[in-house]
């Protein structure tokens, strides 16, 4: 019977905002402009760390990739979402389902590793500037990227597959205007345990682990500031990584508000409007953050679209 029942599932419902018209009318143009100004700034960031070769560093390289990361994560989801806000019958196929779950599951994970990467990053710059290129090669940067997005893809893959392979009975309504699997699991009338355990361990592998290792290196990087003698170069060494430190600032709240939080039988629309601030506005703020808070970024910026440095590559 539960077979049947599972072969039966051809699509499933989105609910999200579709109890609040006005709130609809309200998100679509504002989450239009946030998701617009996601795609142009991170890909700015992309195009001006490829073009300016004074930009050819593990900083920048790890930062392109967190633009890369932003705009992937945000359009598994918000393209759909801004078609529903205007549709009344928001629906999507078994298979569409499984594959957002699979690449918003992919891209946070991943990003929660790059994130660590990048505060390795800082901290062998700061507090071991003499060995730095050395120690951070760039084949180790390429290594350390590539190992963080083959982990998370096998990872959120092997959580899909567990969670759509359990047999969904009576009704398809996900409390939500994504396929954001722990909404999808309530809607299983299996035993959803080993899924469970899965992203129970996944998500302490992906949250309290890296968050425990970038204030580790922040700390290290503050007690080595600390030591530097004149102002100005503390200034200098502070202003490397600040940027860096408030977007995991940002992203970590979140995150963990979202999902290390007690979890409620029903859904409330508090929810949904936290979870479309975090999933739109966080990748939206990132590379405003970089570009404030970097001269280099700033120049560099200023210099491409100037011109200047677009034969140099």
């Amino acid at each position: 019977m539960e077979a049947v029942n599972q072969t039966e599932v051809s699509e499933f419902f989105l609910k999200g905002f579709s109890g609040y018209p006005a709130l609809e009318r309200l998100l679509f143009p504002l989450c239009s402009a946030m998701y617009l100004v996601t795609l142009l700034g991170n890909t700015a960031i992309v195009a001006v760390s490829m073009l300016d070769v004074r930009l050819h560093t593990p900083m920048y390289f790890f930062l392109g990739n967190l633009s890369i990361l932003d705009i992937c994560y945000t359009s598994t989801f918000v393209p759909l979402m801004l078609v529903h806000l205007l549709l009344s019958r928001k629906t999507i196929s078994f298979t569409g389902c499984a594959i957002q779950m699979c690449l918003s599951l992919a891209t946070g994970s991943t990003e929660c590793l790059l994130l660590a990467i990048m505060a390795y990053d800082r901290y062998l710059a700061i507090c071991q500037p003499l060995r730095y290129p050395m120690l951070m090669s760039r084949r180790l940067c390429i290594l350390l990227v590539g190992a963080a997005w083959v982990l998370c893809l096998l990872k959120s893959v092997t959580e899909t597959v567990i969670a759509m392979r359990l047999p969904f009975c009576g009704h398809r309504m996900v409390s939500h205007f994504t396929c954001e699997i722990l909404a999808v699991l309530k809607l299983a009338c299996g035993d959803t345990s080993v899924s469970e355990a899965f992203l129970l361990a996944g998500a302490i592998l992906l949250l309290p682990v890296p968050l425990t290792f970038i204030c580790l290196s922040y700390t290290l990087i503050l007690a080595t500031i600390l030591r530097v003698p004149s102002a100005a170069g503390r200034r200098k060494a502070f202003s490397t990584c600040s940027a860096h430190l408030a977007v995991v600032l940002l992203f970590y709240s979140t995150v963990i508000f979202m999902y290390m939080k007690p979890k409620s039988k029903e859904a409330h629309i508090s929810d949904e409007v936290f979870t479309v601030l975090y999933a739109v506005v966080t990748p939206m703020l990132n590379p405003v953050i970089y570009s404030l808070r970097n001269k280099e970024v700033k120049e560099a910026a200023r210099k491409v679209w100037g011109g200047e440095t677009g034969l140099q590559v």
